[in-house]
């Protein structure tokens, strides 16, 4: 069987989870029976699929109709013979092993013998689940993350049975779903990112049971000096303290770590009945119940705890699992980017935080708690002894040149000759242009055009978003000729469509308005495969004011430009790279590595040869096309002037790679 014969699917459980992979399995093309036994839950199931639907539609992220999509589902009560022709089927039922169980009983009677069986359990062993079946090698864990249509992540998880072929197809048709899948080779509870989420809520209670710090200071730290999208007892509060609570009750009967009590601050609250955004109070209090605002907190209070601290339970895990060979390196931190919303993965904090530095940190939090799960890794005190700390000393768990890094407020540049990345960094708010951010991207850009050692430039994004545009908080005092004096993100634009260095935008996550003008300015765009672009500024009542009225129509013609601004809609990276707006589409967990490979094919060409063929495009372009002759004819005769042709020549006669100086 391959993924090309799946024609029909099988969700059981229409609750939060099963409606939702319901939808996804239906915008895909896919015929969808969804079961459950009770026909109230299927009826709202139904109403809330078709809401959803209404808001992707108004967002421009689905092109079919409402009515065809819904027409593909199949509501099912109870499970019969009515779904014995579907080819894969996905269980979403209460998380209950017996319950479990059970459904896989009755799906292994009902279903072909070819169809797969997918559970969306996020804690309980495939293994178990697959038991009650006779074709344990067809059963496999299939992890959405909720809400299951906006987030990317999906985690496939084998049990001690499932082959490879099963866990290929379901990695396939999660791609199909439009996810980006990860793959677990083991069972394991909890698969990758719970764990590694429930090390980082364990070493933050820690600090703050032992009065190392107050939970304000855990939060500041995680917020301002990690750059995580929420506080860690914010992110508690916004998920609900009583699901904190049930799933720690729950470590010793999954097998996670025997040694870790409930954290007692979870069991304060929950007994308390604060539990978070729901009931309007947890670690903070919000307007009322299921009001959610974000918490005010001091940047000063982050540099009263060692973010380290915070980080290094979790990196210790991340460790073990890479060490036994559960999930791979880019796997792992593919997974915590898109599974925690994290600006990036674990192993690239460790590098950055310094491995060495990790060690010790666990050792204190050992040294606290007197938990054996703090006992460094094997993986990291070989690292350690091997000198392999990280990107000060060129190598980690990556590896790096000479690394030179310098924060600013909004941005972090980082220099790798002959590379230099410029990193928009505000992904608690997608990166979004604000004034200052557009100042010292400008800034930031004349010195590196000063510098010898750097031949290419790309700029990308912290988090999930290269830049999701202006900063719309900053409209709202504007007037009519405010606007018009605003030329610095022009001014920047049209400096990158004119710079004297090839410039590649990384467009990692969301590019738009702001941030697909930016792009649209670059030399080159590459387009992690989990991008989505647009530009949405006509659904505010404005329209594209830096370039992308002039530039979006030059890469993918007049019409279908039209239809982006006219729309608001936004496309995906492969319907981008369809329509030439995208030059290059990259795997989500291969995406740095992929853009650092074309730049450093760029970096080793001639720098002149780079600078004039720029400019006969990019002139000649705008021009007629025998003005644009004669400006190539120009620099084709002037380049015979520069040492680097002459380097070029003999190097070609000597077959040979030329080292191009740049003279």
């Amino acid at each position: 069987m391959k993924v090309e014969d799946i024609k029909k699917v099988l969700v059981v459980g229409a609750g939060t989870m099963g409606h939702g992979i319901a939808e996804i399995a239906a915008i895909s093309g896919y015929k969808v029976y969804l079961s459950d036994i009770s026909q109230d839950i299927l009826n709202s199931a139904l109403e809330r699929i078709r809401w959803s639907l209404s808001k992707l539609r108004e967002r421009g992220q689905i092109k079919e109709s409402i009515d065809t999509i819904m027409s593909r589902i199949t509501t099912i009560l109870g499970l019969d013979k009515t779904v014995s022709d579907a080819d894969f089927s996905i269980e979403a039922s209460t998380e209950r092993i017996d319950i479990k169980r059970q459904v896989f009983s009755k799906l292994d009677e009902l279903l072909p013998s070819h169809a797969i069986l997918a559970t969306n359990t996020s804690s309980l062993p495939i293994t178990k689940i697959a038991e009650a079946t006779k074709r344990p090698d067809k059963v496999v864990g299939m992890h959405f993350f909720n809400p299951p249509v906006l987030m990317q992540l999906v985690e496939v998880m084998k049990g001690d049975k499932t082959s490879d072929e099963t866990a290929k197809i379901t990695y396939d048709l999660a791609k199909r779903f439009g996810k980006q899948p990860i793959m677990i080779n083991k069972d394991v509870p909890g698969y990758v990112v719970n764990r590694i989420l429930g090390q980082i809520n364990v070493a933050s209670c820690i600090l703050v049971e032992k009065k190392v710090a107050d939970y304000r200071e855990v939060d500041s730290a995680a917020r301002y000096k990690l750059g995580f999208p929420m506080g860690v007892y914010e992110l508690i509060d916004y998920t609900g303290v009583d699901v904190a609570y049930y799933v720690s009750k729950s470590r010793e009967e999954l097998g996670i770590r025997d040694d870790i009590p409930i954290c007692s601050l979870i069991e304060q609250k929950f007994k308390n009945n604060e539990l978070g955004v729901k009931t309007g109070k947890g670690f903070y209090t919000y307007p009322g119940p299921g009001k959610y605002v974000k918490p005010e907190l001091p940047k000063e209070l982050a540099d009263k705890l060692n973010p380290v601290l915070i980080l290094a339970g979790a990196v210790n895990e991340a460790a073990r699992l890479l060490r036994e060979g559960i999930a791979s390196r880019d796997d792992i931190d593919l997974g915590v980017r898109l599974g925690l919303g994290l600006p990036k993965g674990i192993f690239q904090y460790a590098d950055e935080l310094g491995i060495d530095s990790v060690v010790k940190a666990l050792e204190d939090l050992k040294a606290l708690s007197g938990y054996s799960v703090f006992s460094p890794d094997p993986l990291l005190t070989q690292m350690v002894g091997e000198n392999k700390l990280g990107i000060k000393t060129g190598s980690g768990f990556y590896t790096y040149g000479k690394v030179e890094e310098k924060k600013l407020n909004t941005l972090i540049i980082r220099i790798e000759p002959p590379l230099a990345w410029i990193i928009l960094n505000r992904p608690e708010r997608l990166n979004a242009l604000n004034p200052e951010l557009v100042s010292e991207l400008d800034k930031s850009l004349d010195e590196l055009e000063g510098r010898n050692d750097v031949r290419v430039v790309i700029i990308t994004g912290n988090g999930r978003a290269f830049s999701a545009g202006a900063d719309v908080s900053s409209f709202i005092t504007l007037r009519p000729i405010d606007v018009i004096r605003l030329r610095t993100l022009r001014n920047v634009v049209n400096k990158i469509a004119l710079y004297t260095k090839p410039i590649i935008a990384g467009i990692n996550g969301f590019a738009l308005g702001g941030g697909l003008e930016l792009a649209m300015a670059c030399d080159i765009r590459i387009a992690s495969e989990v991008a989505q672009l647009g530009q949405p500024e006509i659904n505010i009542g404005i329209i594209p004011g830096a370039g992308g009225t002039q530039r979006l129509p030059k890469l993918v013609g007049k019409g279908k430009a039209k239809l982006m601004i006219y729309t608001g809609d936004m496309v995906s990276a492969e319907d981008a790279y369809k329509m030439g707006l995208v030059d290059l589409v990259a795997p989500a967990n291969r995406f740095e590595e992929e853009v650092r490979r074309v730049a450093l094919k760029i970096a080793e060409k001639s720098p002149i040869s780079l600078l004039a063929a720029k400019l006969a495009i990019e002139l000649g372009y705008e021009s007629n096309i025998w003005i644009g002759q004669t400006l190539e004819s120009t620099l084709f005769g002037l380049l015979f002037t520069t040492k680097d042709v002459e380097e070029g020549v003999k190097a070609f006669l000597e077959k040979r790679k030329p080292q191009f100086k740049g003279e």
